[in-house]
């Protein structure tokens, strides 16, 4: 007998129901589920994120503060997620996020929009200062309204953005940053510098790690670099 009593359903129809696409109002469902999961949880630890003290990265994920300092700490226990995974290096790499507050509610302190999944928000670099993407596209302020502290329009980052057009300004913003010697903060970045040094060590360095050693002509007579320091008239 069939599944219905009756009838006997044959095996493309099974296949095609078993392998039916999501419909576009499952995939909303979904994507909304998703990132209201990630309004309430830091994309490190996974654990509730604490709106106080909420951080971002350079492509607008949250995390608690907490969870990227422990990570970002040598350690002896391996971690399952570190923030290396995410491309933090460093505390230079995330910004400390301002968020406004009315009654219990987190929310845009222009627009009084609350902040949350069914709101596209965005937050300015290197403040930290939160608002509703609609509410600064309306005022067109070049400083910011919390604080006050100028800012430009590549250092205004969307929160939790899905958006291919944004996630693509993202990326030529931090490698611009990068180029300057900057992390998303803004602030110098040092591991940039540490990585100029290590590479400049190992240009000094030949096979099996020992020091190359250059020699130098002078008035007919060769003197060592290792000897110390070369003078004028010197050739290499």
């Amino acid at each position: 007998m069939g599944n219905d009593g009756g009838s006997i359903p044959k095996r493309h129809e099974l296949v095609k129901n078993a392998a039916r696409a999501p419909t576009v109002s499952e995939l909303k469902a979904t994507a909304l589920e998703s990132l209201a999961h990630a309004w309430t949880h830091c994309a490190l630890s996974n654990q509730v994120l604490d709106m106080e003290t909420a951080v971002s990265d350079w492509r607008g994920r949250l995390f608690n503060y907490e969870a990227v300092l422990r990570g970002l700490m040598p350690s002896d226990q391996a971690a399952e997620t570190t923030p290396a995974a995410f491309g933090i290096k460093s505390l230079r790499d995330i910004v400390k996020l301002v968020f406004s507050k009315s009654g219990d509610k987190w929310t845009c302190p222009i627009s009084m929009k609350e902040m949350g999944p069914s709101t596209k928000a965005v937050y300015l670099v290197p403040c930290g200062h939160t608002f509703a993407e609609i509410a600064m596209n309306e005022i067109q302020e070049e400083s910011c309204p919390g604080c006050g502290q100028a800012f430009t329009e590549e250092n205004v980052i969307p929160l939790l953005t899905a958006s291919e057009k944004d996630l693509q300004r993202l990326e030529r913003r931090v490698e611009d940053l990068r180029e300057k010697g900057l992390a998303h903060s803004l602030r110098k970045d040092k591991s940039d510098k540490k990585n100029k040094r290590k590479r400049k060590g190992d240009e000094g360095v030949g096979d099996g790690g020992q020091v190359k050693n250059k020699w130098y002509k002078q008035s007919g007579s060769c003197i060592s670099d290792r000897q110390g320091f070369i003078g004028a008239g010197c050739e290499e």
